[in-house]
């Protein structure tokens, strides 16, 4: 994983150039490792079966000022299916680097599939995406830069109706928050493969109260990649994945 001939500088930009999400770093953390003097890399976790190759690597990066700054990087690929080009990923938080671990294995093929058997299809699928969740644990909230996490979120959002000017204003105040996977499953649609994973993004705001926004992650799309969009409501977002059913 690591070049020992390779200075900290080359390190970083290889990271950055291979990553499929690095415009999704935070821009005060891209200023920072800038002033990187040195770095090490480690494995952290990995997984790996039939259908799925998945590494987490930790990159530390010793600042000018002394202090250090780590990024997560997600590597994964489509375990003994050498067609399957390796992709990697970046993220600053660590939470954020297991939410898109957990990710990948609910939308792949390891996980069991249903819509195989007859008389099942579509509508088994549809009840299940639209069924509610169970009781939710309780809730912790943590704060972590959470009004940069509500930036990220919003921006990597693809959907038109996604929420807008007014609710990102309402997120500038957001001082702590929590993911929550509220569902995750693979389907068969129309005999195409596709994974949805919905999110709850909790925060809690400066005058005490609380809002969340609701990610969309799946792989109804023409070429499998994966897209995510943002909905103000749970509703809306169950609704949408409903409809991505239908059009796969």
């Amino acid at each position: 994983m690591s070049d020992p001939y390779e200075t900290t500088e080359q390190h970083l930009d290889r990271l950055l150039r291979r990553a499929l999400n690095s415009f999704d770093l935070p821009d005060s953390t891209v200023d920072l490792l800038g002033s990187a003097l040195a770095h090490s890399s480690s494995l952290h976790s990995s997984h790996h079966s039939p259908v799925l190759h998945r590494e987490t690597y930790r990159h530390t990066y010793l600042l000018t000022d002394g202090s250090d700054l780590t990024l997560w990087e997600l590597v994964h690929s489509g375990g003994r299916d050498e067609q399957v080009p390796r992709r990697h990923e970046l993220y600053a938080d660590e939470g954020d680097a297991h939410i898109a671990a957990a990710r990948l294995a609910g939308s792949l093929s390891d996980t069991p599939a249903f819509g195989d058997e007859a008389g099942r299809g579509d509508l088994e699928i549809l009840t299940v995406l639209m069924s509610a969740p169970p009781a939710p644990a309780p809730r912790t909230y943590a704060p972590d830069n959470s009004a940069d996490h509500a930036r990220r979120v919003l921006r990597r959002a693809e959907n038109g109706d996604r929420p807008g000017e007014e609710k990102a204003r309402l997120l500038r105040s957001a001082f702590a928050h929590h993911i929550t996977q509220i569902f995750g499953r693979q389907c068969q649609v129309d005999g195409q493969e596709a994974g949805f994973t919905l999110y709850e993004h909790a925060f809690l705001l400066l005058d005490g109260s609380e809002t969340s926004l609701w990610e969309v992650e799946h792989t109804a799309t023409p070429d499998g990649r994966h897209m995510c969009e943002v909905y103000e409501d749970e509703h809306t977002a169950r609704t949408a994945m409903e409809i991505r059913t239908r059009i796969c």
